[in-house]
């Protein structure tokens, strides 16, 4: 498995924690988090495989930190992390 579907796999892993997680008083944070990360997966899957991808750190941590947004963000983040 390569290092693009490992990164991906565990963004969706987190996706759906994030999503049996959403409830009434998170104000819908758990569920846009959980499609960020979705967008997120779907990004890395097209990248090419060349692309040199940060090595895998604890995603759960640095996701604390991720307000969301554009997936390369998340990427730089994990690249910083």
């Amino acid at each position: 498995m390569s290092t693009t579907e490992t990164l991906a796999d565990q963004l969706r892993a987190q996706a759906r924690r994030r999503l049996d997680r959403v409830e009434p008083r998170d104000e819908g944070r758990n569920a846009r988090l959980a499609l960020a990360l979705l967008d997120a997966a779907c990004y890395v899957e097209t990248l090419p495989a060349e692309d040199p991808l940060p090595e895998l750190p604890e995603i759960g941590e640095v996701l604390r930190h991720w307000p969301w947004g554009e997936p390369a963000d998340l990427i730089r983040l994990l690249a910083d992390a």
